[in-house]
C-alpha cells in the first residue's frame, strides 16, 4: 500500500477531528501529501499539532457546506482521493440541534459533485452504526433491516445513497463505511463526547464511572488505529465500490464490563454508579456482522479491547492531567 500511496494527494475533510486526525497521521507515515480540511467547530488544532509542520501536511480551514471552499482546493490541486469525514457528531449534540445535522447534506452533495468534476479517483464516506437504530436483527448486516430514528442517522443514509448512485451512474468509485464505536487518543471526553473518553476523564478526576441504567447495553468498540487501517484498505479494493461496509471487531461488550475493564486498567478502585438514561436514544445493542469487512478487505483488527484501552488511558493521563 505504501508504494501505491506515496506522493498521492489526499483530502481529508474533518481532518482535525478525532478519527480524521489519526487518518491524517497514518497517511503522512505512508508518504501521502495530506490536505486537512476542517472548520474547527467540533475539533481542535491540538489534534494535529504533532504533525502540523510536516512537509507533506497542509491545513485549510473551511466548511464543506460551502461549495466554494471545497472547489478552491480541488481546482488548485490534483486530489487523488477524498475521505469525507466532516460531520456533526455525538448523539447529545445532534439530538439537541438536529438542524445542524441536516446542513451536512449540502456538504455531502458538494463533495460528490466536485469530486466527479475534478476526477477524484475514489471517495470514502464515513457513515455510522446509528443507521441501524435499535437493531431489529443481531448481528446487524449491511443488507439487513435498518431502523434509523434520529436525523444524524438519516443524513448518513443519504451519504450512503450518494456513494451507490454516483458509482452506478458515473462509475465514480465510492464506499460508505459504517463505523461502530471508535475510541482512542484525542477523543472528546466532555458531556458531548463518547463513553470511553468520558470514563477516562472521570477516572483521572477520581470520580465514579457513571453507567446508564443497568449498564447491560452492548457496544462494539474499535480502536482508532484499527478503524484507520480498515478504511485505508478500501482505497485499492475495487470490490467495495458502491457498497456499504460495517467496520467493527465482531466482539461486543456491555458498558458495565467496559467500566470494569477501565477501573482495572487505571487501578484507581473507583466506584461504578448507575444513572438514568439521558434521553430516549439509548440503544440497547450494537453488534455488527463483519463478514464483508473480513472477506473484501481481508482484514482483522490488530488491537484487543484491553490493549486499546491501555493505550488510550496512557494518552489521557498525559494530556488531561497537564
Amino acid at each position: 500500500m505504501e508504494k501505491k500511496l506515496k506522493n498521492k494527494i489526499i483530502l481529508v475533510t474533518g481532518g482535525a477531528g478525532f478519527i480524521g486526525s489519526h487518518l491524517c497521521e497514518e497517511l503522512l507515515a505512508l508518504g501521502v501529501k495530506v490536505i486537512c480540511f476542517d472548520n474547527l467547530s467540533q475539533s481542535s488544532p491540538k489534534n494535529i499539532q504533532t504533525f502540523n509542520n510536516h512537509k507533506n501536511f497542509l491545513f485549510i480551514k473551511g466548511d464543506c457546506n460551502n461549495k466554494n471552499d471545497i472547489e478552491k482546493i480541488l481546482n488548485k490541486m490534483k486530489v487523488d482521493y477524498v475521505f469525507h469525514y466532516a460531520a456533526t457528531v455525538g448523539v447529545k449534540r445532534t439530538v439537541e440541534n438536529p438542524l445542524s445535522v441536516l446542513n451536512d447534506i449540502e456538504g455531502i452533495k458538494n463533495i460528490f459533485e466536485l469530486s466527479l468534476k475534478y476526477k477524484v479517483k475514489k471517495i470514502v464516506f464515513a457513515s455510522s452504526s446509528e443507521v441501524y437504530g435499535e437493531p431489529v436483527e443481531i448481528p446487524e448486516k449491511e443488507n439487513g433491516i435498518l431502523n434509523a430514528k434520529i436525523p444524524y442517522a438519516h443524513v448518513k443514509l443519504i451519504g450512503e445513497s450518494y456513494c451507490s448512485a454516483y458509482w452506478e451512474k458515473y462509475k465514480l468509485p465510492a464506499v460508505a463505511l459504517r463505523f461502530f464505536n471508535v475510541y482512542g487518543p484525542r477523543q472528546e471526553s466532555s458531556d458531548y463526547g463518547f463513553v470511553v473518553g468520558i470514563f477516562m476523564k472521570q477516572s483521572l478526576e477520581n470520580k465514579s464511572l457513571t453507567v446508564v441504567n443497568d449498564g447491560l447495553m452492548t457496544r462494539n468498540f474499535v480502536y482508532v488505529k484499527d478503524n484507520v487501517s480498515a478504511a485505508l484498505r478500501t482505497l485499492f479494493t475495487d470490490e467495495v465500490n458502491g457498497k456499504v461496509l460495517n467496520i467493527g471487531t465482531g466482539k461486543s461488550v456491555t458498558i458495565l464490563d467496559l467500566a470494569k475493564h477501565i477501573t482495572k486498567i487505571t487501578k484507581n478502585n473507583l466506584k461504578i454508579s448507575f444513572i438514568p438514561a439521558r434521553n430516549n436514544h439509548e440503544i440497547l445493542h450494537r453488534e455488527p456482522d463483519v463478514t464483508l469487512q473480513n472477506k473484501l478487505l481481508n482484514y482483522r483488527p490488530e488491537f484487543s479491547l484491553i490493549e486499546g484501552l491501555k493505550l488510550t488511558y496512557a494518552w489521557y493521563k498525559d494530556n488531561l492531567t497537564k
